[in-house]
């Protein structure tokens, strides 16, 4: 069987790959905090053909002869950069200007992190707790739930750009919100690894080993701080121009590979038909 048959096979499966990761950016355009993605991909194994190749007067050449295999994804990126900052009229609606995520605790328990700050609230107990559209609480920098005292008004909420959540008082300046003592604020944390979070759906992520542990910007001087502005969202970060650009490279790059498998089919067929 010709090489060339599964070589331009291999580079028709990781182009494909490309296209869905092309489409899947596309249809997360107007998602709230979407980070876009990118192919990576890498050759497979070099087949020798000659260890070590001489020329027509047995003098050794400095370089043997070696064919490759093909290419396959390597890795899909995702890329963190800061997305545009879209007006809201919504009091629960708060961007992140940063590198920082949310912290949010899923129905079993377990701590996602987030962009996406399209907040809603809930009624419970004493006050309405803040949460994703998922119905997931917020959480503040201790770890605890936020939960909007019922004496207030919710859409009276407040947040200052360091993250700090209150009210307005009589006097008419911001009261922040306090619990046991300290003052309440989005728990926000770094990664030094982003792009190694596990995407666990719904505008989440998780993190694993790759990515290292979640780092909480509060009170760390090592870190940038982030900024929080309400009556934002953050919008994707996916550039339509750039990606249109990749799918017509992407499309041409599937063609070339079909046209390699063609005229490998042809060449066999022509062998068949000899004499």
């Amino acid at each position: 069987m010709m090489r060339s048959l599964w070589t331009a096979a291999s580079g028709m499966r990781a182009q494909q790959t490309n296209v869905d990761t092309i489409a899947n950016n596309l249809a997360n355009v107007n998602t709230t905090g979407y980070k876009t993605q990118e192919a990576s991909f890498k050759s497979l194994l070099y087949q020798n053909l000659q260890s070590t190749s001489t020329n027509n007067v047995g003098e050794e050449k400095p370089v043997p002869a070696e064919v490759g295999l093909g290419s396959r994804v390597s890795a899909i990126t995702s890329a963190f950069t800061q997305g545009s900052l879209l007006e809201s009229d919504r009091a629960f609606s708060i961007a992140i200007e940063g590198d920082g995520f949310y912290q949010v605790r899923t129905t079993n328990g377990e701590i996602q992190y987030t962009r996406d700050g399209n907040f809603s609230i809930s009624p419970v107990a004493g006050g309405n707790l803040l949460c994703t559209a998922d119905g997931y609480p917020v959480l503040d920098q201790r770890g605890n739930n936020i939960v909007l005292p019922d004496i207030y008004p919710a859409q009276d909420m407040a947040v200052g750009q360091n993250g700090v959540i209150g009210f307005p008082g009589e006097d008419g300046n911001v009261r922040p919100l306090m619990n046991n003592g300290y003052e309440v604020k989005f728990g926000l944390v770094q990664f030094n690894n982003p792009a190694g979070l596990h995407k666990a759906g719904s505008n989440n992520f998780s993190a694993t080993v790759a990515s290292g542990d979640p780092i909480l910007e509060d009170g760390n001087p090592n870190l940038t701080q982030s900024m929080t502005h309400q009556f934002y969202t953050e919008g994707s970060n996916v550039d339509v121009a750039n990606e249109m650009v990749n799918l017509i490279v992407a499309q041409r790059a599937y063609e070339m590979n079909s046209k390699a498998i063609q005229a490998s089919d042809e060449m066999m067929q022509q062998a068949n038909n000899l004499r």
